[in-house]
């Protein structure tokens, strides 16, 4: 699995690992809650 910081602008907030999109901030209006990366990581297929 590899992830990576990517620092960009205008707001954007956007999760990608192994090059799929888990989580947008654009998409969604909102920040990702507490756990909520790490339960949508965990659940793609192959996570350990």
């Amino acid at each position: 699995m590899v992830v990576d910081l990517v620092v960009g602008g205008r707001g954007v907030f956007d999760i990608e690992v192994d090059g799929a999109r888990v989580f947008s901030k654009h998409q969604l209006d909102r920040f990702p809650a507490a756990g909520e990366v790490a339960t949508l990581v965990a659940a793609m297929p192959g996570a350990p």
